[in-house]
């Protein structure tokens, strides 16, 4: 048996927002953006450059209680962990974008992170893991 997450859902307040940030600052590649108007949405998904099988998928808020969990779906605590083949080319790249750092980085016994934030507040590490031996 094969089994993986194929998407994960990150709630947006617009989708053009969301895709400038991913994709113009982070460098992700803008997997699909299908219009949905029978449900006056889109389906919008994005992955990070390389990814064969990660992806998020942008879901515009749509009702009051969605739009109160934008930038803090997990109550403040690391959501998403974006692994790198290079973690000092990203982490200087995003930083020349204006990514805002929260943690600086910081050698840890599984690799290299540092925590930064997405247009909306969550939090992220970029994490270069250890290879293993």
């Amino acid at each position: 048996m094969k089994q993986s997450i194929g998407l994960t859902a990150l709630v947006v307040r617009e989708y053009d927002e969301a895709i400038a940030f991913y994709v113009g600052i982070l460098g992700f590649k803008l997997v699909e953006d299908t219009p949905v108007p029978e449900q006056n949405k889109r389906w919008v998904v994005v992955a990070p450059p390389g990814s064969t099988e990660s992806r998020l998928l942008l879901a515009r808020a749509t009702r009051d209680e969605q739009a109160a969990r934008i930038g803090n779906q997990t109550g403040g605590r690391v959501f998403l962990f974006l692994y790198t083949d290079d973690f000092e080319r990203d982490y200087r790249a995003y930083r020349a974008k204006g990514v805002t750092f929260v943690r600086e980085p910081k050698d840890e016994p599984y690799g290299k992170v540092a925590v930064f934030k997405d247009l909306y507040g969550n939090l992220w590490d970029l994490v270069q893991p250890r290879s293993t031996p």
